[in-house]
């Protein structure tokens, strides 16, 4: 059995809900992180994570 790793928020650099192998391949995946609540686009390919587009700044509200 392949060893899994968490994919990790570049965000917060928390654990994220997912888990990837070392063959796994992302195309334009939209990550969640639970901890920042932050969505990212990204891209992984044999382990490693290219951020597409990070999330815009949010908006307080009063």
């Amino acid at each position: 059995m392949e060893q899994q790793t968490w994919v990790l928020c570049p965000v917060c650099n928390n654990k994220t809900r997912t888990k990837i192998l070392k063959t796994t391949e992302l195309i334009n995946f939209p990550l969640f992180c639970p901890k920042c609540k932050t969505e990212t686009l990204i891209n992984i390919k044999y382990g490693k994570i290219t951020i597409i587009k990070e999330p815009d700044a949010k908006t307080q509200s009063q």
